[in-house]
């Protein structure tokens, strides 16, 4: 299954008809087709990365909370504990899934019980075969049929399951607000579920903290540390303690890492909110390697994220995989590709610094700030 395109209207501060799209628009050359692209049909492809940029409240998380959203959809069929309202939140997602391509619609409501779930309501599925020969006419209506053997569910639970049949991790969604003490027991959860070696573990935290061997978990809120070096001692320390011991970006780090091997290794995406929040540079093009490298992400896992490090952005060959956010009023995207004349040659970053997307911080408020202290 793969996530082709996301429409929304009434999503939280969304304009109308809120799009992103997945799926590859400009030429398509052989060292695109290697690094930055997966075919996941004949002709077919989608992106290794995708990014979005823009000014701070511009609603680049907003963008990702949608995707959380979709995702929760097709991998759990339920939409729970969010924090947002579900109320008339309209919803179509366009997926390709073994041969065929759908195309989901549903309302949301808030559920009739207690518990913080959605309610599905007007749901309708369709289907139609793919062929390359159509390829510039997937999302058109025409040969759309609806699904057989739709059979009735909780109001809680969406009519894919019909097509997808079990609750699998499609996608992981890592904001950028932390975990906290429960990073440590979420990472271990997350090595037991994927079946992620210590070895890996291992590799992972020498990136972040070469001082430290091994970390492993003695219970649920104490871990056992062993340090490089004969003459250091094992130290074992709960949760909050290792949370002080630790920077904040080796624990933060840690957790990503552990599921970006984790979806490396089992193609789901990874959606990651502000990723170099607590990183190094160096780290997060490390990262946007690893997908970019088939020889690593051979079963077309996508990284998604949102960022203020433009730099990164001259990482990327296209432009189509690449969405500026803008809050006028309402969130807006718009696609590199589709919305920006722009020499391919200049980097993205240079171009991004030219305020050539609208997106640079006002200088003159810069200014208003630094002459209101000057006379205070």
């Amino acid at each position: 299954m793969k996530l082709l395109r996301a429409v929304a209207n009434n999503f939280k501060n969304c304009c109308e008809n809120f799009t992103i799209d997945f799926v590859a628009k400009s030429k398509k050359t052989s060292e695109d087709k290697e690094y930055e692209l997966q075919a996941i049909a004949d002709e077919l492809y989608v992106f290794n990365t995708v990014a979005f940029i823009g000014k701070n409240a511009s609603g680049k998380t907003t963008a990702v909370d949608l995707l959380d959203c979709c995702y929760s959809i097709l991998s759990d069929f339920c939409l729970e504990n969010k924090h947002y309202s579900y109320d008339d939140i309209k919803l179509e997602l366009i997926f390709y899934h073994d041969g065929f391509i759908y195309r989901y619609r549903t309302e949301l409501a808030a559920s009739t019980t207690l518990n913080n779930k959605a309610s599905f309501v007007n749901q309708t599925l369709e289907r139609k075969k793919y062929y390359k020969s159509k390829i510039k006419s997937i999302y058109a209506d025409d040969d759309f049929e609806p699904v057989s053997n739709i059979g009735a569910l909780p109001e809680d639970t969406s009519i894919v399951f019909f097509v997808l049949q079990k609750k699998e991790t499609r996608a992981v969604y890592f904001d950028c607000d932390g975990e906290g003490a429960n990073t440590y027991q979420l990472m271990f959860k997350a090595l037991k579920k994927y079946n992620l070696s210590p070895s890996v573990l291992s590799h992972i935290l020498r990136i972040f903290d070469d001082h430290i061997r091994e970390i492993s978990m003695k219970d649920e809120h104490n871990f056992r540390l062993k340090f490089e070096g004969n003459a250091a001692k094992d130290q074992t320390m709960s949760d909050k303690e290792l949370l002080y011991f630790l920077s904040s970006g080796t624990t933060k780090g840690m957790l990503l890492y552990t599921f970006v091997a984790a979806s490396l290794l089992y193609g789901f995406d990874l959606i990651i909110d502000e990723v170099e929040n607590h990183f190094h540079k160096t780290l997060v093009e490390n990262m946007i390697s690893l997908y970019k490298d088939k020889s690593v992400n051979h079963h077309n896992a996508t990284l998604i994220f949102t960022t203020h490090y433009c730099e990164v952005l001259d990482l990327f060959n296209r432009q189509d995989n690449i969405w500026i956010s803008k809050a006028n009023g309402k969130v807006s995207l718009s696609n590199m590709y589709d919305a920006y004349d722009l020499r391919p040659e200049l980097l993205k970053s240079k171009q991004f610094y030219n305020n050539a997307f609208q997106t640079s911080v006002n200088y003159e408020d810069l200014m208003g700030l630094k002459k209101e202290l000057m006379y205070t």
